[in-house]
């Protein structure tokens, strides 16, 4: 029997890394796995986070030596997206297997350097699609799976990010386009992958529009920054990081090291990424979808309708009118991201309504902590059973990450050249009718 654990290894400790991908690890699967090195360009950061997570490992500036030194099992990529391409070539070349937060990465070139080592490679890329375990979003997949509304010929899905969540990422890094590659790569790699998998095929074209009209330089107020801001009396997004604990200790106690400002002006000229998103992707199977990002709704919500030959799936989760009950915007994200709730169980409902027939609504439980619960789901599938049958086929790899990813890197590049992008055209994985 072999008792040795895995050896990890985590590059890149910002909020997502040294919690969800750290602190959580340790607390969960220490039985199991054990960190040997953490890196970041930011000294005080990875300070910040080997304390944070509770762990005793050596800590490095450079991923080579922390690599060549710690001979790791597996390799956790949670660095900005644009370097992602960096971390997870040189783990698949150096003979590790590797696991990327979400994008795979932020342009078509890196995407394709990606495949291309990862085929040269015996290892595996996981990329890690939370979304996809929650028990609500795994409910859709079933329904559409059984074939209960026939089979899928269209689909509607609109995202709104509320003015607390949404505008947190134009003060970030994410604001600008060589960094994060957008929203549609950085937030909707999430929905794409969602629907790619709902779908259960690959995107063959995307013509999109977009534009930047209330953030960045829309804006009629401005400053350095929310802390030192002049106008911050009168400015309605004024966020005072100085009351979040843990922002303070590991991004604003660290700006010394390499500049990094956490809460960035949302009207600083240089953010050049878009506030408005709207798409049509049409897929492989012959599915057409339509697809909307707004970034500063006064809630924070999704909906989805499937039409099929034989019926049509609705669903949606925090629409405040459907709902009747007030979500307080301020903390819903923060809600989300926190692996512990105290809320208490609820159903959510889906409904199918088959031609002819009145519709019926299937409930589904819901708690709203760690994602809707896949964050754990996901955790246990990777480190706790890795080899488990899943018949929803939620694992997440390399075509799952290039395909949701080629989505969004299409839809940008519709809206800069006005023309539909053939995903075929992108790299050299070429679609496929039916994924499963």
């Amino acid at each position: 029997m072999n008792d040795r654990k895995l050896k990890i290894v985590l590059v890149g400790t910002g909020i997502r890394g040294t919690s969800f991908w750290g602190k959580r690890l340790v607390e969960q699967y220490s039985d199991i796995l054990e960190f040997v090195g953490l890196c970041d360009i930011n000294p005080g950061r990875l300070d910040y986070a080997k304390k944070y997570m509770g762990v005793s490992c050596p800590t490095f500036v450079d991923f080579d030596k922390m690599v060549q030194s710690s001979k790791p099992d597996l390799i956790i990529v949670t660095t900005k997206d644009s370097t992602h391409h960096e971390f997870i070539i040189k783990g698949l070349n150096k003979g590790c297997d590797v696991l990327t937060e979400k994008p795979l990465t932020t342009d078509e070139i890196k995407c394709q350097a990606i495949i291309n080592a990862e085929r040269k490679s015996n290892k595996n890329l996981i990329v890690g699609f939370n979304y996809r375990w929650s028990p609500y979003n795994t409910k859709i997949k079933e329904l559409l799976a059984k074939g209960n509304i026939g089979r899928v010929t269209s689909v509607d899905f609109h995202w709104y990010l509320n003015t607390y969540h949404g505008a947190s990422y134009f003060r970030r890094w994410h604001g600008l386009k060589e960094s994060g590659g957008t929203l549609w790569v950085h937030k909707a790699t999430h929905h794409f992958d969602l629907l790619n998998w709902w779908i259960d095929s690959d995107p063959e074209q995307v013509f999109a529009y977009g534009d930047l009209e209330k953030y960045g330089e829309n804006g009629v107020l401005r400053g350095e920054n929310c802390r030192t801001c002049d106008v911050k009396s009168e400015c309605e997004f004024y966020w005072d990081i100085t009351k979040d604990k843990r922002a303070m200790d590991l991004y604003v106690k660290n700006e010394s090291y390499d500049g990094y400002i956490r809460d960035n002006c949302l009207f600083r000229k240089e953010i050049d990424i878009y506030d408005k998103m709207s798409a049509q992707v049409k897929y492989k199977n012959n599915v057409v979808l339509n697809y909307s990002l707004t970034t500063y709704s006064p809630f924070e919500g999704w909906r989805v309708a499937f039409n099929g030959t034989e019926g049509r799936l609705e669903a949606r989760l925090d629409i405040p009118y459907e709902e009747h009950i007030s979500i307080n915007q301020a903390e819903m994200h923060a809600n989300e991201m926190n692996q512990t709730s105290n809320e208490e169980n609820k159903y959510e409902p889906i409904f199918v309504h088959k031609l002819w027939n009145d519709f019926e609504v299937v409930k589904v439980p819901f708690s709203r902590a760690g994602h809707g619960g896949g964050d754990a789901a996901l955790h246990h599938k990777i480190f706790k059973n890795p080899d488990e049958n899943d018949p929803y086929g939620r694992a997440a790899g390399i075509r799952d990450g290039v395909m949701s990813n080629l989505i969004g890197i299409a839809a940008r590049k519709s809206i800069e050249t006005g023309e539909i992008i053939k995903i075929a055209d992108l790299t050299d994985l070429e679609p496929i009718k039916k994924r499963s």
